[in-house]
């Protein structure tokens, strides 16, 4: 990775990062140049600043980096690209956590999209000590650029078959087992749902597999809502709610990005991947408000609004998923505005059958630094799903607790003994921040590397 420097740190250029409390006490007790620089820089040094310190040859010997009163993932976030090109190394007093943190912070601030905008610019080079784990690093961030990528791809060129291309990459590159079911064989496999939705598009819907590890080991399945492009179908958008649709199926991209994880780490788990692919269209096969769907699991959704179908494609996925006993399954879904009108577009959503998986998630988060929050699974509002004519509606009319709603219709396809996570998250940054640019982002999944790690390796 371009980002990372492994070699000798003898000629690096150091790296010191100091709260501005810090730096105000150095400046008045110390006379050496560093501190005569940082006065005469700047007399009130500020959080979020770095200073660029010469020798007396006037070349560069040394960045102080002026942070908040704790050091965290983002504290020097800017600096690949704000600095001058060349290799850095951190100094000063901080905890290997520490230096693991601004190290994947680092690298997450050296992502740029640039598949349709070339990119020229040479960003700086973090040395890599000898006492960091250079496998997790590289692994959480290589994920999560995999993430950003595939979000970050218009629909034009991130269609079913596109994903299928993703996922048939990365199960070669690890060697694992990939499969996809297309179109009509979507009947046949029995998975109405997912072709329903998808079977208005001239791009074809899919259900893509991928799988590794040994089957002795425990069973973790990951769905991922991978709707390439959501019309809204005959329930349609306004432009401004359509504007950023190619991220609809950023919970594919969480899924891929999770399993690169896995298979890196190599972590003991029997991995399967599941990702309902299709593009929610406008076409006179659509599919219709009133209709009503009989499920892979038996029973009948109807179909309440043609915008309410990522739930509907999971309920497909999901309920096979089930069919295999997992230890543990998640999915990752941009599913609903509800969740986006709780929490903001910063902070995932996740809900949980079990407290204690939802307690030690909550922990991996913390740890990670990844904004997420969990909501009630509130049974109180199954009301709300209910049909006059099948088992399920496939979404509330009310408006409240959307994302409350969303999540009872997924488990209400999920085995009461099954410990499930569900996220519904943005999976889009709508400003640039530190280590977070623009666009399309990984919501929850630090989280859930870091979780499935300790669950399963500790």
């Amino acid at each position: 990775m371009d980002c990372f420097y492994k070699s000798s740190s003898d000629e690096c250029i150091p790296l010191e990062i100091m709260s501005k409390e810090a730096c105000d006490k150095y400046i008045q007790s110390s006379l050496d140049y560093k501190a005569t620089w940082l006065l005469s820089s700047n007399r009130a040094v500020k959080e979020g600043n770095h200073y660029l310190i010469p020798n007396q040859e006037g070349k560069l010997d040394h960045v102080v980096a002026i942070v908040d009163s704790e050091i965290s993932m983002w504290s020097i976030a800017k600096l690949p690209w704000a600095l001058p090109p060349g290799n850095y190394k951190l100094s000063g007093s901080i905890s290997a956590d520490t230096r693991h943190n601004i190290s994947i912070g680092w690298g997450l601030g050296s992502y740029k999209f640039s598949t349709y905008k070339k990119n020229s610019e040479e960003c700086a080079r973090l040395h890599m000590a000898d006492d960091i784990d250079e496998v997790s690093i590289h692994a959480i961030v290589n994920s999560t650029r995999l993430v950003r990528d595939l979000i970050n791809v218009p629909a034009n060129d991130m269609m079913p078959a596109e994903i299928a291309k993703a996922a048939k990459a990365l199960a070669s590159e690890y060697d694992a087992k990939f499969s996809q079911i297309t179109g009509m064989d979507l009947l046949d496999k029995n998975y109405p749902l997912i072709h329903s939705v998808g079977r208005a598009s001239e791009n074809e819907p899919r259900l893509i597999k991928l799988e590794w590890g040994n089957s002795e080991h425990p069973k973790v399945c990951i769905v991922g809502k991978g709707v390439c492009f959501d019309s809204g179908g005959l329930n349609i958008k306004s432009a401004i709610g359509m504007r950023l649709m190619k991220k609809d199926m950023g919970g594919a991209a969480h899924a891929l990005g999770v399993a690169r994880y896995v298979m890196e780490k190599k972590l003991p788990i029997h991995l399967s991947v599941s990702i309902p692919a299709v593009e929610n269209a406008i076409a006179n096969n659509a599919y219709r408000p009133g209709d009503v769907i009989i499920s892979r699991s038996g029973k009948s959704v109807e179909i309440d609004n043609t915008d309410a179908e990522g739930r509907l494609v999971l309920a497909d996925a999901i309920s096979e998923m089930c069919e295999q006993e997992p230890d543990l399954l998640i999915d990752f879904a941009t599913l609903t505005g509800a969740a986006r009108v709780a929490l903001g577009t910063e902070v995932g959503v996740f809900f949980s059958k079990q407290d204690s998986t939802a307690h030690d998630l909550y922990a991996s988060a913390r740890k990670s630094e990844d904004d997420i929050w969990r909501l009630p699974l509130h049974n109180e509002y199954k009301f709300q799903l209910k049909s006059s004519i099948a088992d399920l509606v496939n979404c509330s009319t009310s408006g409240f607790g959307g994302a409350i709603t969303a999540a009872l219709f997924l488990e209400s396809f999920v085995p009461n003994n099954c410990d499930w996570v569900h996220f519904d998250i943005m999976a889009y940054n709508n400003r640039n921040r530190p280590g977070r640019p623009k666009g399309g982002e990984a919501m929850g999944l630090r989280s859930v590397c870091n979780y499935l790690e300790k669950r399963y390796t500790a």
